[in-house]
């Protein structure tokens, strides 16, 4: 008998080829911390659409206290408006600064974004104080009153939070905290920040636009 010829096949055990690559045939996860945050946020939008449907459905209802178009100053309300939008273009003015390592840049920017989100808080109660002592529109008088304090009120108190969140990300900035091109405070506290000027574009159309 004669032995073949043949060269035996060559086998590659995982010893000789080394360990498969872990990260093959796996998607990236997304991170926590921005799904925390999206989700909060869904819940938000929820809480914010049952608020403003609730606004529609009362307005009208019962026939004494003042009405919207008895009220409302659009003015006043334009220039709180035009506070929260321009706060949104600074804020967006800010995170590409900081993407860019123009750090001074973005902590004025930032700082800019406070300021209107503060401006437009002060707005707000001089509005509130004019409604009641002109016009005599408390949260109790009727229906339009509670529905109007209540969703205008959240609001603002979504901004206040807002404006407190900022204010923490500037103190980390200054406090050299802030690492990276998209820390995650900036970018999380930036969601945030334009879902409130959003919700006040839907509210300032609803109640001061349709409504009145």
């Amino acid at each position: 008998m004669t032995e073949s010829s043949s060269a035996p096949t060559a086998v590659l055990t995982e010893s000789e080829s080394g360990p498969p690559d872990p990260t093959l045939g796996i998607e990236a996860r997304p991170d926590v911390h921005k799904v925390g945050m999206a989700c909060f946020l869904a819940s938000e939008a929820a809480f914010f659409s049952t608020l403003i449907m609730a606004y529609v459905i009362y307005l009208r209802h019962g026939s004494h206290g003042p009405t919207p178009d008895q009220v409302f100053s659009l003015p006043m309300v334009l220039g709180n408006t035009a506070c929260l939008i321009f706060s949104s273009f600074t804020l967006h003015w800010a995170e590409k600064a900081h993407h860019s390592g123009k750090t001074n840049v973005f902590r004025v920017l930032w700082a800019a974004t406070i300021v209107l989100g503060t401006l437009f808080l002060v707005g707000t109660g001089i509005e509130w104080r004019g409604l009641i002592r002109d016009h005599g529109l408390t949260i109790g008088v009727n229906m339009f009153g509670s529905t109007y304090y209540t969703l205008v009120g959240f609001h603002a108190f979504h901004v206040t939070l807002g404006v407190i969140a900022l204010a923490a990300v500037l103190w980390l900035s200054v406090r050299g905290e802030l690492r990276g091109k998209s820390p995650m405070p900036v970018t999380l506290v930036g969601w945030y920040w334009h879902f409130v000027d959003v919700v006040w574009v839907i509210v300032f159309l609803v109640v001061y636009v349709v409504g009145r």
